[in-house]
C-alpha cells in the first residue's frame, strides 16, 4: 500500500463550486480529514469505505491542534494509503497548508495540492461586488485580521493608507479597531460590505460605510465565518441594485 496525501481546497462553501480535480481525490481518497466548515455535501463524493474525520478548528469549540492535525495526517497515511486533506478555500491562503506539505513530505510520502476557489474572491463575486474595477480600484490586499498571537494584523495598518479594495478574512471580531483605523485616516466614508456565511444558501450581506457598519452588525447580528470588503468598489453594488430595480420597472410596464 502506498501512502500519499493531496491537499485539497473545497472552495468558499456552495458544493457546486468544488472543482472537478477536487471532486475525483474525494472519490479515490480511503481517508479523508476535513475541516469544521467544509460543508458536508461534498462528502457525498467519498466512497462508503473511506474514513472520515472532522479535524477542523473553531473559536469556542473543541478542536485539534496544528501538531496533532499534522501527526493525524500522517497516521492516516501510514493506515489507510490515500489521504485527502480537505480545507476550506484554497489551502495555501491562510490555510496553513503549507505546514502541512512541509510536514508530510518530511516523512518522505508524497504530496499534491488541489487549489479552490478563495472566499476572498468568490464571497464578494456572488454579491456582485467586484474586487478591482477600471476607475473605482486597480489593485486589491487578502489579509487575514490577526497574527499568530491574536493580535490585529500589522498589515491592515499599512492596508488602510491606500485606495486599494481591502478584504479581510475572520475579521469579524476586530471589526472596532478595524474601523478606528480607518477613521484616523478620515476614511469614514469608504463603503463596506460584510458577508456571513458566503456562497451559501443562509449568506446574508450588510452594506454601509465605516461610520455605519458597527451598528448594522449588531442590528443584523452578523456572526463568523463572514469577511468583510472595504473600498468604493462596495459602492457598485448599489449600482446593480438601481439597474436591477430599473429593469423589473421596465418590463413590468
Amino acid at each position: 500500500m502506498k501512502s500519499k496525501v493531496t491537499l485539497v481546497g473545497a472552495g468558499p462553501g456552495d458544493p457546486e463550486l468544488l472543482t472537478l480535480k477536487a471532486i475525483n481525490a474525494i472519490k479515490n481518497a480511503d481517508a479523508i480529514l476535513y475541516d469544521a466548515l467544509i460543508n458536508k455535501a461534498v462528502l457525498k463524493h467519498a466512497k462508503s469505505s473511506a474514513k472520515l474525520m472532522c479535524v477542523g478548528k473553531r473559536v469556542g469549540k473543541h478542536s485539534f491542534g496544528q501538531d496533532e492535525i499534522n501527526k493525524l495526517i500522517i497516521d492516516h497515511a501510514f493506515n489507510y494509503g490515500k489521504v485527502v486533506r480537505l480545507k476550506g478555500g484554497d489551502p495555501f491562503i491562510f490555510g496553513r497548508g503549507y505546514e502541512e506539505l512541509q510536514y508530510v513530505e518530511s516523512f518522505g510520502i508524497e504530496v499534491n495540492v488541489i487549489p479552490g476557489i478563495s472566499s476572498s474572491v468568490a464571497v464578494p463575486a456572488s454579491q456582485k461586488i467586484p474586487v478591482t474595477h477600471r476607475g473605482a480600484s486597480q489593485s486589491f490586499w487578502v489579509l487575514t485580521a490577526t497574527n499568530k498571537n491574536g493580535v490585529l494584523s500589522e498589515d491592515i495598518k499599512l492596508a488602510v493608507q491606500t485606495n486599494s479594495t481591502v478584504v479581510i478574512l475572520m475579521g469579524v471580531n476586530k471589526l472596532t479597531q478595524i474601523v478606528n483605523l480607518y477613521k484616523k485616516q478620515n476614511k469614514g466614508n469608504v463603503p463596506i460590505a460584510i458577508i456571513q456565511n458566503g456562497t451559501l444558501k443562509s449568506e446574508k450581506a450588510i452594506y454601509g460605510t465605516l461610520n455605519t457598519i458597527e451598528r448594522l452588525k449588531i442590528e443584523e447580528n452578523i456572526q463568523s465565518p463572514a469577511i468583510i470588503i472595504i473600498g468604493e468598489v462596495v459602492a457598485l453594488k448599489q449600482e446593480v441594485l438601481i439597474n436591477e430595480i430599473s429593469n423589473l420597472n421596465y418590463y413590468g410596464n
